[in-house]
């Protein structure tokens, strides 16, 4: 009975190497490049470590330690923000991708150094496979908001009652629920950046613009998993082949 589930693993993982190489092609020497984090972008790490060992000259930006770990692994030349404030190009995963090419993304909790790697890129090329495109955003994938530990528990009140509150009416239909995330049984999850992350899970996500501003504004909260208006380009793997998404 798990063959059939097997299966399926193993060609996702497929279509991650399919848009994870295809990304690479955007890729030229001297670039300044934003290595995002995530199993998609695994497979462009793994390609550009190849083409450096080949002699491709470009300089990369981790949005990680655990990114930051596998391109020293592949002898991929390192740089940081503060020396290059100006990113040639990006390339990063998501959850999820609407239509509009917005994204729900921090399932892997480094998306507060996605985000800003994300803003300081001239080009933001996403990569996924195709079961991370949908209709709506938070359809499939909980919305990670990083919280700082201080008065964590205030926050996630503020973000549960989101939905109900009489001054918000624009939001009275959304609502959500609120889970600290954990790992090793109940030890809390922490961010790169020494924080918690709320998993917000919603029916879906109507104004993912509106609603980012809304979450960013609750006291406690760093940076929420909604990226909008920023992706160039999406790269999708399929069983057809590539897709490429823009607008």
């Amino acid at each position: 009975m798990l063959l059939p589930f097997f299966g399926e693993l193993v060609e996702r993982e497929e279509l991650k190497k399919l848009a994870g190489e295809e990304a690479v092609k955007h890729i030229e020497d001297g670039m300044i490049v934003g290595l995002g984090t995530g199993s998609t972008v695994e497979y462009t790490i793994c390609k550009l470590g190849e083409l450096v060992r080949n002699g491709l000259k470009i300089e990369c930006i981790p949005t990680s330690i655990h990114t930051k770990r596998r391109a020293k692994e592949e002898n991929i030349p390192l740089t940081t923000l503060e020396e290059h404030p100006e990113i040639d190009v990006t390339i990063d995963g998501a959850d999820e991708v609407d239509s509009q090419l917005n994204l729900v993304k921090g399932g892997g909790g480094s998306l507060t150094r996605e985000k800003i790697i994300a803003f300081n890129s001239k080009k933001l090329i996403i990569i996924v496979d195709d079961s991370k495109i949908v209709k709506s955003l938070g359809i499939d994938f909980p919305l990670p908001v990083e919280v700082v530990k201080f008065g964590w528990q205030s926050t996630k009140k503020a973000l549960e009652q989101f939905g109900w509150q009489p001054a918000r009416q624009k939001l009275e239909e959304i609502g959500c629920t609120v889970e600290l995330r954990k790992v090793m049984g109940d030890e809390p999850f922490i961010t790169d950046n020494g924080n918690y992350i709320l998993d917000c899970e919603f029916e879906r996500i109507e104004n993912p613009e509106e609603l980012e501003k809304d979450i960013n504004n609750i006291p406690g909260v760093v940076e929420n998993g909604l990226f909008v208006n920023l992706v160039n380009e999406v790269i999708v793997g399929g069983k057809q082949g590539i897709l490429t998404l823009d607008k």
